[in-house]
C-alpha cells in the first residue's frame, strides 16, 4: 500500500530529519513537527528542492504539551484529508546514573521518550480509527532489549516500554486495516550522541536513515536496523553477561 501522506515528529533534526529527506525522495507527502519552527522552515526548502512535487507541511509542537499533540495531529489530518502513516520519532537522551544528582534530567527524558510517546500514539491510533486505516511507526532503540548503565539507564528504559506499548496497541487492533510496527535502531551518529567517542557498530546519518526508512515501508511488526549486525546482536544482547553490556554503555 502507498502511503502518501507522512507525519513525523522530532523531524527538525537527527533520525527525524533524515527519515524525511529520504520520504521526499520517494514520493511521499510530508507533515512534519518539532519545537524549532526555524529547522523545519530550512528542512521544508530542502525537501521541496530534492523533490518539487511533494507537499511539505510544518507546524510546531513539544511533544510534552500533550494537547498541542492532538491539536497539531488534527490540523495535519484536516490539511491532508486523510493521515496514512504516523511516526512517534521525537525524543531526547539527557540523563546520569540513577542517585547522582539529575533526577531532573532523568525525568525530562521519561516524560519526552514514553509520556508524550503515549499522547502520539493516542492522537494517531484516535485518527486511524476513525479512517479505519494507517500505519503507525514508534522509534525505539536497540537499547529496549537490556538494561544500560550512565546516560542510558532511564533512556533504554523508556525505549523498552515504547517497544512494551507498541505491541499492546498491535494486538490490539489485530486483523484490522490498521497496522502497527516498532523499529529498534543501532547505533546511528546523530546530534544526540555526537559527544561520545567509542560507540560499537556505528553508522553515519544517512546510512542509519536509509535503513529505517526501508524497514518502516515494508512494514514489519519489528525491526532492527541497520540489519547487520543487529537483526542477529539484538539477539546476542538479551543473553549477554552484564559485563559486556557494562562495555557497551
Amino acid at each position: 500500500m502507498k502511503r502518501t501522506n507522512i507525519l513525523i515528529t522530532g523531524a527538525s533534526s537527527g533520525l527525524g530529519r533524515g527519515m524525511a529527506i529520504e520520504f521526499a525522495k520517494q514520493d511521499h507527502n510530508l507533515a512534519l513537527c518539532a519545537r524549532r519552527i526555524d529547522r523545519l522552515q530550512e528542512l521544508k526548502q530542502e525537501l521541496l528542492n530534492i523533490n518539487p512535487k511533494i507537499t511539505v507541511l510544518i507546524k510546531a509542537l513539544d511533544v510534552n504539551n500533550h494537547p498541542q499533540v492532538f491539536e497539531v495531529f488534527s490540523q495535519f489530518k484536516q490539511e491532508f484529508g486523510q493521515l496514512d502513516r504516523v511516526i512517534v520519532n521525537a525524543g531526547m537522551g539527557k540523563g546520569a546514573s540513577i542517585g547522582t544528582g539529575y533526577f531532573e534530567a532523568n525525568l525530562q527524558t521519561a516524560q519526552t521518550n514514553f509520556i508524550a510517546a503515549i499522547a502520539q500514539c493516542e492522537a494517531a491510533m484516535a485518527i486511524f480509527r476513525e479512517q479505519n486505516s494507517g500505519h503507525l511507526v514508534t522509534i525505539s532503540s536497540i537499547s529496549a532489549v537490556r538494561g544500560f548503565r550512565r546516560a542510558m539507564t532511564v533512556y533504554a528504559a523508556t525505549k523498552a516500554a515504547l517497544s512494551s506499548l507498541t505491541e499492546g496497541i498491535r494486538i490490539d487492533v489485530m486483523d484490522t486495516p490498521i497496522k502497527v510496527s516498532c523499529i529498534h535502531p543501532g547505533f546511528i551518529r546523530t546530534e544526540i550522541n555526537e559527544k561520545v567517542k567509542k560507540v560499537p557498530f556505528i553508522v553515519d546519518t544517512e546510512t542509519g536513515c536509509k535503513a529505517m526508512v526501508s524497514a518502516i515501508q515494508k512494514e514489519k511488526a519489528t525491526a532492527y536496523v541497520p540489519s547487520y549486525p543487529w537483526a542477529i546482536l539484538h539477539w546476542v544482547l538479551r543473553i549477554a553477561p552484564i559485563s559486556t553490556i557494562r562495555k557497551m554503555s
